[in-house]
């Protein structure tokens, strides 16, 4: 199994049970994500309860509740949304921490396509959500998520050069 880490932060943010979709120019990654119920769950064992005399509900706590399974699995914080200014200030931060990182072929491309996926990122800003790791570090990398027209799951994006390969 293959778990793809933030490069500044070590946060654990994908794994390869999500596929990815590179995108603008292989800057961003796409991922689908899926609404889950986590919890407990109702199971029908054919019993007839008025035959055991048990005409009520016993009680059962029930907490199942719905939660997006990449957020759940990397236990990703919601972060409030940006402004425009907020974002570019962000991404200018971003390009600056994880440049260095980077070897020198990497830079070049990221320094080459980094500003195609800021644009796109900026086209989708009021649609998007934005996610840190678990860490909650403001210098890491921020995952974003949108739904896409008619859909009911969201998918999410990633910087591609901000993540870390991990055999585990």
């Amino acid at each position: 199994m293959l778990v793809y880490q933030d490069l500044l932060t070590g946060d654990e943010l994908l794994s390869d049970s999500f596929p990815y979709k590179e995108i603008e120019n292989g800057m961003l990654w796409e991922v689908d994500g899926k609404w889950v119920v986590k919890g407990s769950v109702d199971v029908d064992i054919g019993a007839n309860p008025s035959a055991e005399g048990g005409e009520e509900d016993e009680g059962v706590d029930d907490t199942a509740v719905k939660v997006v399974d990449i957020v759940d699995t990397f236990r990703l914080q919601e972060q409030p949304p940006f402004d425009k200014k907020q974002f570019v200030t962000y991404m200018k931060r971003y390009i600056k921490l994880l440049t260095p990182k980077l070897d020198e072929e990497k830079q070049a491309l990221f320094k080459k396509h980094i500003e195609g996926a800021t644009k796109f990122l900026l086209s989708k800003l009021s649609d998007l959500q934005f996610f840190v790791g678990e860490s909650m570090h403001d210098d890491g990398s921020l995952v974003f998520a949108y739904y896409k027209d008619g859909a009911t799951d969201p998918t999410f994006l990633y910087f591609a050069y901000g993540l870390k390969e991990i055999k585990c």
